[in-house]
């Protein structure tokens, strides 16, 4: 019985590092048809949901995060905003002016397309994590702590959970440079793909503990819990989205699990306040001029 138990979660240990596999077997080998078709993207992004999620049903981690129905359709919610809204701005704010400019300036990065499909996906990854690694660090760090703090409200991790932030922050951490790079859809839908993979298990209620060769370089549910825990020291750390690495590289990597997570006195945000949430600096003042508090007035920067 034992062993039978020993072999299931070793098998579940191995998920990560399997699905990250097969996300990268099919946009190298699948008929550029399909590697090539915008659709594509969407349907992976979903299909790589739709699967960690259901893990979560089958190989729990911590009771005390297991979501109700309410829960679902929040973080449900978040996703399709993310897929929907913040991606349309994300393209029109930030990747066609970047291509335009680049278009314009002349700008030309051929070498990239030269490049093994591995080596062009590698560059995708770490183009796109950098960035997010010193936005993330700058939202612990400076005033954009306010669009990130309702993200740290959340009292459980669950698969979704990553798409749940005040929108402004959501838009920030999407952004990118890697408009930039001349680079084949497969190999871009590729990096987005094991991104993805990488930043809903990190998230998810799934008791899956990676491998070393996976867990040294990419995030896993325990550095990122951490990061989630509710010590002031330990949401300082391991800010890496999917890329443990550059935490290890810049001395922000720091072992250890988080169980209870959440911030102040870990009460979960409602839609409406993680929207207005940037807004309580000035709600403050305000309210500190006529001598009465801000409704749940518990932020402090951290």
């Amino acid at each position: 019985m034992t062993g039978a138990r020993d072999i299931r979660q070793t098998v579940i240990d191995l998920l990560p590092p399997a699905t990250v596999a097969a996300v990268v077997a099919f946009w190298g080998l699948a008929p550029t048809r399909w590697t090539e078709h915008p659709l594509s993207i969407i349907l992976m992004v979903a299909a790589v949901t739709i699967f960690v999620q259901a893990l979560e049903w089958v190989a729990e981690r911590h009771e005390g995060w297991r979501m109700n129905r309410r829960e679902f359709a929040t973080d449900l919610a978040y996703v399709v905003f993310n897929a929907t809204v913040i991606s349309w701005l994300s393209t029109h704010l930030a990747e066609d002016p970047l291509r335009a400019f680049k278009a314009w300036a002349g700008i030309t990065t051929q070498w990239a397309m030269h490049m093994p499909f591995l080596a062009q996906v590698a560059l995708v990854i770490v183009v796109i994590e950098f960035g997010q690694y010193w936005m993330h660090r700058a939202m612990h760090n400076t005033f954009l702590w306010y669009t990130h703090a309702p993200h740290h409200h959340l009292t459980q991790l669950n698969a979704m959970k990553g798409a749940v932030g005040n929108p402004l922050e959501l838009l920030l951490i999407s952004l990118s440079v890697v408009a930039l790079f001349d680079l084949p859809l497969p190999a871009l839908f590729c990096g987005l793909s094991v991104l993805t993979v990488v930043s809903t298990f990190a998230h998810a209620n799934v008791r899956a503990n990676p491998p070393a060769f996976y867990s040294f370089f990419f995030t896993t549910i325990r550095h990122h819990s951490l990061h989630h825990s509710t010590g002031y020291d330990e949401t300082r750390t391991n800010y890496g989205n999917s890329l443990i690495l550059l935490d290890r590289l810049f001395g922000t990597y720091r072992e250890g699990e988080g169980v209870v997570v959440g911030q102040d006195d870990r009460r979960r945000l409602s839609i409406l306040e993680q929207t207005m949430f940037p807004l309580r600096p000035a709600m403050e003042k305000i309210a500190a001029r006529r001598g009465t508090a801000p409704e749940g007035g518990e932020a402090v920067a951290r």
